[in-house]
């Protein structure tokens, strides 16, 4: 079963994600996000919280190498987040002043590993990522770029997955098949 977790920030989303993997066994456990940095105190909480909750049979690969990891685990895998992962890509290509159109093909490049990688698990893969969009429009390009792209690399990843649960307010709603 491929499964895409899609909700706000603070939505619940990880943690009904980590529901969907099972209890009794290894869990490769990917956190593709930027590395923690001694003077963020509030990712390095963010992580700690993340990392505290996780079994001691789960095996965590910090790394962007998304598509890699899911090609070389033969059981569950989950991913948390393709957010933090996106954010993480641009970064370090240095991208966030390039041209849109550069960011993209980076970007879709990444996102056609992972989506193959997806497909080709043999294994149950949970991905966990943000629903950005629903609110104003981000006064920076930097913001209006991560929310185009996101939305492109979710649509992509959703579309590789058999479900696609959103997660508001603790509350999880499996959303149809597309038309």
């Amino acid at each position: 079963m491929k499964v895409l977790v899609t909700g706000g920030v603070r939505s619940g989303k990880s943690t009904h994600a980590e529901r969907l993997v099972p209890e009794a066994g290894p869990v490769a456990y990917v956190a593709p996000g930027p590395p923690v940095r001694s003077e963020d105190a509030d990712w390095a909480a963010r992580v700690a919280a993340h990392r505290s909750r996780r079994p001691a049979s789960w095996t965590t690969h910090e790394t962007r190498d998304v598509a890699g990891v899911l090609a070389s685990v033969r059981g569950p895998v989950l991913v948390d987040c393709l957010g933090t992962w996106v954010t993480a890509l641009v970064d370090e290509a240095g991208l966030w002043e390039a041209p849109a159109d550069e960011v993209h093909r980076v970007v879709t490049a990444a996102v056609d590993g992972v989506v193959g990688a997806v497909t080709a698990a043999p294994g149950p893969v949970v991905l966990v990522t943000n629903e950005v969009g629903l609110g104003v429009v981000p006064a920076h390009r930097a913001g209006r770029l991560f929310r185009d792209l996101l939305g492109t690399v979710n649509q992509r990843v959703g579309g590789a997955c058999d479900e696609v649960h959103l997660v508001v307010a603790g509350r999880v709603l499996r959303l149809p098949d597309p038309l």
